[in-house]
């Protein structure tokens, strides 16, 4: 934290609305030191199998209590809350919000990004589009995937009564978390402004990413009405006031997805420069300059910023992995392994291996390379010798193994392997996962020392749009920023032995959800049991065959 009575300089707040939570933090916009913060935890809901979603209305009150609470940080540290000049946004994104323009209500929860209930829309969308002409993809750099707002949208569409009702009366408005947020603050209900920015409409898959505008053709294939649909505009604009709070009259200026923000918070403007971020889930991003590249590897062509209203787009490549610091949050919430998220690093300390145990986290499907959705969780290579540390350890190894893919991947695409990765995200803190990560990679992991590189993107954003001017983008460099450096500490041969190994179980893995005709049997319930059960039966016969061993 920087010494804030001695700031003189212009601030400017961020708001960060990840999946599991929301900050707002406060930018020295000269040194982009941060000078006070506040954090609300979100609540995940798993209504069904396969269902996740969020209370729109819960998000909102956690980004107004941040800020309440981190300008009444400010007047204790003596600095003037009137000192923030410019407010941005960063979201989780896909997460799928329609609300009533009229009330301000939402019309229901929230999809995640992770739900994965459009399945069967998926599947019977799919059909449609011809095997030869995958316009969709052409179009949006996607693949047809429950991942992305469009099918979700197309859910609530079909099955939210609110929603329809709403729609015929003109009363409904759509937006990812980003367009919920500036909407109600900047005036809700009375005035509020429905817009999105490039980056984040990229991900829903309506998007033309390369005519910037939403697709007429698209709409129509996933039978949207485009009278739904926010203003998409530049990642760095004034967008409009905000109406209430303590930050009442304050420009609304920066917008970005959150792995969008995180590249332009690494500094990563340059052509072939990458950033991986270790949330949630784990996204690899390659800045490829104004070109759009096409995949041929499983990833993913996105907007990853346009920084003014006049100023060109900027696209990458992206790796995304679905569950990264879920797989942790899990091992505390569901197996009860760990009381903390912070203790699975002193587990996996203590073990110094996973025993040959390996961990496939395929809670959602797999997404890159591979886009399986019927792929699930798996653990391998349990022994009697197993214990609750190796599971812990093999737990940040997938972590580090589903990098690698995307990595590779990612070489393979851009045809120039990276010599280092730049890292952010909060399990970067976890000094084990970081040296397993650069071990696995055979190649340096580069941490920046302030890891707050999300929102600082999005309050770069922000404080660099025109009429607010008072962040200087050409001022930082990637290379300025103070670091700390993992390097390999294992040969490439034990590298690649161990990974190859991964891939196995990852074979394994993959098409386990299958649909059985009636008379099956009871394979499909076999199918349908979640990982833990399988943990605490293997667990459960290995300690049986111990004590039956022991017998005389």
């Amino acid at each position: 934290m920087a010494a804030a009575n001695s700031v003189v300089e212009p601030l400017v707040g961020a708001v960060d609305q990840g999946t599991s939570s929301t900050r707002f933090l406060v930018f020295n916009s000269k040194t982009a030191e941060v000078i006070s913060h506040h954090q609300v935890e979100v609540k995940l809901q798993y209504p069904k199998e396969g269902w996740v979603e969020q209370d729109p209305e819960e998000i909102l009150r956690s980004v107004c209590e941040c800020i309440e609470k981190t300008c009444e940080k400010l007047g204790q540290l003596n600095v003037d809350v009137s000192r923030i000049k410019a407010l941005g946004v960063t979201n989780q994104r896909e997460t799928t919000v329609v609300w009533d323009k009229v009330t301000g209500e939402p019309l229901s929860n929230a999809l995640v990004w992770l739900d994965l209930r459009t399945q069967s829309t998926v599947e019977a969308l799919s059909k449609e589009i011809p095997a030869n002409n995958n316009f969709v993809k052409a179009k949006t750099g996607l693949p047809l995937s429950t991942y992305f707002s469009a099918v979700k949208l197309r859910w609530l569409l079909d099955n939210a009564l609110r929603v329809q009702k709403a729609v015929e009366e003109k009363r409904a408005l759509f937006g990812t978390v980003d367009s919920w947020l500036i909407w109600s603050l900047t005036g809700g209900v009375r005035g509020g402004v429905h817009c999105t920015d490039v980056t984040n409409a990229s991900r829903t898959m309506i998007f033309n990413i390369h005519s910037l505008q939403w697709d007429p053709e698209l709409c129509d294939f996933f039978g949207i009405p485009m009278d739904i649909l926010p203003h998409v505009r530049s990642s760095s604009e004034i967008y409009g006031l905000v109406k209430t709070g303590p930050l009442e009259g304050v420009p609304l200026s920066g917008c970005l997805g959150d792995q969008s923000a995180a590249l332009v918070g690494q500094m990563c403007f340059r052509d072939g420069q990458a950033k991986n971020t270790y949330g949630t889930g784990c996204f690899l991003l390659c800045n490829t300059g104004r070109k759009c590249v096409a995949s041929e590897h499983g990833l993913l062509t996105t907007v990853a910023y346009k920084l003014g209203r006049d100023q060109p787009a900027n696209y990458a490549l992206e790796g995304s992995v679905a569950i990264a610091g879920a797989v942790v949050s899990w091992l505390r919430d569901n197996l009860g392994i760990i009381k903390e998220v912070g203790d699975i690093e002193k587990l996996a300390r203590d073990a110094g291996t996973s025993y040959d145990c390996y961990f496939v986290p395929a809670f959602s499907g797999l997404y890159a390379p591979y886009w399986d959705p019927s792929a699930r969780g798996i653990i391998c290579g349990l022994t009697q010798f197993t214990n609750k540390c190796h599971l812990a350890f093999a737990a940040l190894e997938a972590v580090c193994f589903q990098t690698r893919e995307i990595l590779d991947a990612m070489n393979r695409d851009c045809g120039i392997p990276l010599s280092h990765l730049q890292v952010d995200g909060g399990m970067t803190s976890n000094k084990v996962l970081m040296q397993l990560q650069a071990d696995i990679l055979c190649i340096p992991v580069v941490r920046p020392c302030m890891p707050e590189t999300t929102a600082l993107g999005a309050a770069m954003a922000a404080g660099a749009a025109e009429g607010v001017g008072v962040w200087r983008l050409e001022d930082r460099d990637a290379d300025s920023v103070p670091t700390e450096r993992f390097e390999p500490q294992i040969n490439a041969e034990e590298s690649r032995c161990r990974y190859a190994t991964w891939k196995k179980a990852v074979m394994k893995s993959i098409g386990w959800v299958t649909t059985h005709a009636a008379g099956e049997g009871d394979s499909s319930v076999f199918c349908s049991l979640p990982l833990g059960f399988f943990i605490v039966t293997s667990m459960v016969m290995l300690i049986g065959a111990r004590y039956m061993t022991d017998l005389p």
